[in-house]
């Protein structure tokens, strides 16, 4: 008997620890192409999260997954760009830092996923590409905006600065207009969201000179600045964002089911609820598509879907995602907010509260994070984790239009006990 019980012991644990590595780094590869293009390829595993910052004179990949013992520590690179790479090991996650001999733009780097393919044997993969440019880099600089809404391992808020305020600014209306005539002004606004950011400059007011060199920022619209956070939720303008689309599927279950079409789906839901009620709502895609359009950098995509909130000049804004973890037995509910304004985290907790309190799922409660689209965002904003693709249960409920219809519904009466 006790013998029984011992290997039952062993057993159990060796699954626990089967399941505790469930994602790890197996290889991390580079090379160059005849442009000069450097590319890092990153062999997980398991499906894993990824973020991509810029600290000082060093390009940051941050993967979530171990890394495995027999990745080095460092590897020599041959190219314009860099000498070396790094492979850090931070417990749960991995940096792979790329010290740069060259002054990088932010659409100069991409980072992107491609899936387990069977067929071919390739695993898991977290993809860099670096482009060089003539200007070499000397000095240290500021920290660049993460360009990626995926939480990282423990969703530790990753570093920003200022440099947005440089960019090209496109105002879709001013002061005197909203004053003058403001169904006259929103009529002018023909910058479709859908289009890219080449066309809308020809098409807005601009509020400063563009030159050359402008071609390498961001175009930013920018709204009135004003929302509206009480009176009830009839004639409330509100931006929903359905996460990812197009070319980047987001999160991919174990089934093949993508991030992207879960979103889009509850993001219509949510839509149809909402002006039922009596909102105004606008989507930042309403198709599988990317919102800049393709090619576009991580920062051009992600400021795409701010743009679409300030042009309609939104009340609110609410990105929804799916999320994801390398521990397939994390699940639940979560809510991201950035403090930029005093409403901020009461939109969070609102919205929080229904769905915690009406599903049979962890409550991983409101969280503070500096994900790019609701912190450049100027109104009220929070990104939404719907529960788990990594977690089976979880995956099947998502698919299901029980789950989908819910938790649309639950969110739409967060959003309007808001504005009570």
């Amino acid at each position: 008997m006790r013998k029984i019980f011992l290997l039952t012991l062993l057993a159990c644990c060796m699954l626990l620890g089967a399941v505790a590595q469930a994602a790890q780094i197996t290889d991390v590869k580079w090379g160059v192409n005849k442009a000069d293009v450097l590319r890092i390829v990153v062999d997980v595993t398991d499906t894993a999260g990824y973020a991509v910052d810029m600290e000082g004179d060093t390009l940051n990949l941050t993967v979530n997954a171990d890394k495995g013992a027999q990745v080095p520590h460092s590897k020599a690179v041959k190219s314009s760009l860099a000498d070396s790479l790094k492979i850090v090991d931070k417990g749960s996650y991995t940096v792979v830092r790329v010290p740069l001999k060259q002054r990088l733009l932010e659409k100069s780097y991409k980072a992107f996923v491609l899936k387990k393919d069977p067929a071919t044997g390739r695993p898991f993969r977290v993809v860099l590409d670096v482009t060089p440019r003539q200007a070499s880099y000397s000095g240290s600089g500021a920290a660049n905006t993460v360009v990626s809404n995926r939480p990282v391992v423990s969703n530790r808020p990753t570093k920003t600065n200022s440099s947005i305020k440089k960019n090209t600014v496109i105002k879709t209306s001013t002061a005197a207009d909203k004053k003058a005539d403001k169904k006259k002004s929103s009529s002018k606004k023909k910058n479709d969201n859908k289009k890219n950011t080449a066309a809308a400059k020809t098409e807005t007011t601009v509020n400063k000179p563009v030159n050359k060199s402008d071609t390498d920022k961001l175009a930013v619209i920018k709204g009135n600045g004003r929302f509206s956070t009480s009176g009830g939720i009839d004639g409330k303008i509100i931006t929903l964002d359905a996460g990812h689309g197009g070319s980047d599927p987001g999160a991919i279950g174990s089934d093949g089911t993508k991030e992207k079409n879960i979103t889009l789906s509850i993001t219509k839901m949510v839509k149809e609820i909402l002006e039922q009620k009596g909102a105004k709502v606008y989507m930042t895609r309403t198709t599988d598509v990317d919102v800049f359009g393709p090619n576009a950098s991580d920062a051009e995509e992600l400021q795409a879907r701010v743009n679409v909130g300030e042009k309609y000049n939104s009340d609110m804004f609410v990105s929804l995602h799916i999320n994801s973890s390398v521990n397939k037995n994390v699940g639940g509910f979560s809510t991201y907010y950035y403090p930029k304004t005093d409403n901020d985290l009461r939109l969070a907790k609102n919205i929080q509260n229904k769905l915690a309190a009406n599903f049979g799922v962890d409550d991983l409660g409101v969280r503070q994070a500096n994900f790019y689209v609701i912190k450049r965002i100027s109104m009220p904003a929070v990104l939404v984790e719907m529960c788990f693709i990594s977690n089976e249960k979880e995956l099947t409920l998502m698919k299901g239009q029980w789950f989908q219809k819910k938790t649309a519904r639950l969110i739409a009466e967060g959003i309007e006990k808001y504005f009570a």
